[in-house]
Parts: structure tokens; sequence; C-alpha cells
């Protein structure tokens, strides 16, 4: 009951996600997998003494084989970080018992599982390579039972009856990602199954396995750095002509030039996940040069700005744009900078630079969300370098 309870609720958790208008297919592509383990049977005892005994024997006792190698083939497609369908082929074995009955005799059976299933997938992320999944379908199984008699039992009608139905099945598991192509996958599952002797059981399977995605990322446009303004010296005023008597007074001195300005863009999808404040690897080495270049020069001010798109509402794009200029201030403290030196501050949108008109469109398709690329990002200027 747990183990659909669990399954369930990280199901209905990802079709909530997948109906979201920000639920983009940011990591979305086709995969495939195997999972090898231990399948489990529930044979029912009470259930065979009752029908010997209906046949005049009593059962003695009863072996069971109740426990066997199952394993999956599996592909599916994940639409995007929370959702994905799979289907696949299983074999979960096979299972028997023997019973011993008086008059002496024993009555023995064992059945095969396999078939084919669907199943909707919720996924759950934990951090970039650790997540946890639920799953709930539909099988498809094929129970091939054969049954055998000795001594004075002979209860039998149809020593081979077979049946192939569809029934329920779910399941929860965890998934840990090595790569971005890559991964291993620990299931608990249970299979609902005709057994093709008028009864309905579960089967359990336990089992390990690695999965394979055709949907791996593709690398993050390098963030453009834009050249520094040209100091333009003021030229100094001509020098008045010479008076008759008096000697011409000094020219006056230059003015000073003004403080040298620098601004770095560094792209929003470089530095973060999408929707996330917290910074990547990459996003850090950017920030890690931007410190080492900065140590030792004499500068006012720091300013850290940052983007959002227009996509979404102004409190929520002021709350992201806030915490990432956050984010790239505090490891540039971290990296040596003065704190007292850096401000940090959030835009909604509202300072584009894409084109008017260029993206078109106001819902968040995949189409308008890569063309609004380059407005998410993060500036930063400093301000009277020395």
């Amino acid at each position: 009951m747990k183990l659909a309870k669990a399954s369930g609720t990280l199901v209905l958790a990802a079709l909530a996600t997948f109906a979201s208008p920000y639920a983009v297919a940011a990591d979305s592509g086709g995969y495939i997998g195997i999972n090898v383990g231990q399948s489990r049977a529930k044979i029912d005892d009470p259930r065979i003494t009752s029908n010997l005994l209906g046949g005049g024997f009593t059962s003695v006792s009863i072996v069971d084989d109740d426990r066997d190698t199952g394993y999956k083939l599996y592909g599916g497609y994940q639409f995007n970080k929370n959702f994905a369908i799979e289907g696949g082929y299983f074999d979960l074995g096979r299972f028997g018992f023997t019973a011993t009955t008086v008059p002496a005799g024993t009555l023995s059976g064992n059945i095969r599982l396999r078939g084919l299933n669907l199943d909707a997938v919720g996924i759950l992320p934990i951090n970039q390579k650790f997540s946890a999944f639920g799953r709930a379908g539909v099988n498809y199984a094929e129970a091939k039972d054969v049954f055998s008699t000795t001594g004075f039992v002979n209860v039998l009608s149809n020593p081979t009856p077979s049946k192939r139905e569809a029934n329920y099945k779910f399941g929860v598991g965890l998934q840990y990602n090595f790569t971005e192509s890559l991964g291993m996958r620990a299931e608990a599952e249970r299979y609902r199954i005709n057994d093709a002797v008028g009864n309905r059981g579960d089967i359990d399977l336990f089992s390990l396995g690695l999965v394979y995605s055709f949907g791996a990322k593709t690398p993050a446009p390098a963030p453009r750095v834009m050249a520094p303004e040209p100091v333009v010296a003021a030229a100094p005023a001509p020098a008045p002509k010479p008076a008759a008597v008096t000697p011409p007074p000094p020219p006056p001195a230059p003015k000073p030039a003004p403080p040298a300005k620098r601004k770095v863009t560094l792209s929003a999808d470089t530095m973060f996940d999408f929707d996330k404040a917290d910074l990547r690897p990459a996003g850090k080495q950017h920030l890690d040069k931007l410190a080492a270049d900065l140590r030792g020069v004499n500068f006012d001010v720091i300013t850290v700005t940052g983007h959002t798109d227009r996509i979404g509402s102004h409190a929520y794009n002021m709350k992201l744009s806030t915490q990432r200029a956050e984010a790239v201030k505090a490891y540039l403290v971290s990296a040596g900078l003065p704190a007292g030196k850096i401000a940090a501050k959030g835009t909604d949108g509202s300072d584009p630079v894409t084109k008017p008109g260029e993206c078109k469109g106001k819902k968040a398709t995949k189409a308008l969300i890569a063309c609004l690329q380059p407005d998410r990002r993060v500036e930063v200027e400093v301000s009277g370098t020395k």
C-alpha cells in the first residue's frame, strides 16, 4: 500500500508540473535502459490445500518456489525534468510449488510470467545528479502454467492452462546520473497478474539497472564580454597671445581623465539552471576569472544587475533577478573582493537586449524562451578603475 501511495504522489506531481506554462523541455529527450533483479511472488497455499481437499486429498506439506530472477528492457521519452512516458518488455521469471498429499502423491505446478508495459513516470529532482521517481501504468502479461501429479493424485482437468490479460502496475525508484547521458536506477515495482487458473495476485520486482539518455543538454553559449569604454583626455586650452609688455600666463593644467569603466555581461543560462539562483560550475569559473582580473585593481564600485526576460509576473521576475544578482555578489566577495564596494540589484525584464518585435508571442513556448535567451543575463559593471 505504501508503494502505491508513493508512486501515485510522484506521478500526480509530475502531471501538475507538465501542465504549467513554465514547464519547458530543458531536460527533454529519449532514453533506453535495462534492469535486472529479484522477483517475488506470494503463492496461495490455502487455495491449493482447498482444491486438493475438494478432490479427496489432504495436504501434508507444501514447498513454495516464490523467488526468481527478473528483468526488463525499456525505452521512454522525457518531456521535461518532471514527466516521462515509458514502455518496454518484462520477464518476471518462474514460480512454483510442490504439495505432498494423503493418500500418497504429489501435485506440482509452475508458472512463467512475461509481457509488455506502458507507464507514466513522475520525476522529482533532488539535486543535479540525484532524483526520485514514481510510475503508474498498465501491463499486458502472459501467464503459462504447467501442472503435474504423482501417486494417487489426479485432480487436473487442464495441465497446461495459459492466460493473457491487461492489469495495472506501479512502482517507485531512485536514479543517480554519472554523466548527462548515463545513469543508474534502483526500483521497486508491483505487477498485477492473472495466474491462468482463476486467481489474480501481485508479483514484486526489485531491480537495479543502467539508463542511457539521448537528450543530453547542449552547452550554454559563452558569456558576451563587452570591451571597456575608451578613455578620452580633454585637450588643453590654447595659450593666450602674448601681450606687448606682460609675459603670457602659464597654460592651464589639463583636466584629469575620467575613471575607466568596465562592463561584463554573463549569460544567465550559463550561470544558473532554469528558474534557479544557485551558481553552476561554469558560472563560477567565469566569476573566478573576473575576480582574478580585479584583484589589486583600485576601483570605486562594482554594480551587479540581474536581468530576466519578459516572461512571468513582475514580482516573480524581481525576486529571481535579485536572488541571482545577490548570488554573484556573494561569490565575488568569497573570491576576495571587498563587500563594501559591491552592490546588487534585480530588474523585471524592462531592459531587454533583444529588439522590439524580434521575439513574438506571450506564451512560454520553447521557441520564445530560446529567442529571449540574450535578455536573461547578469551584468557586472566596474566603475572608477585606476
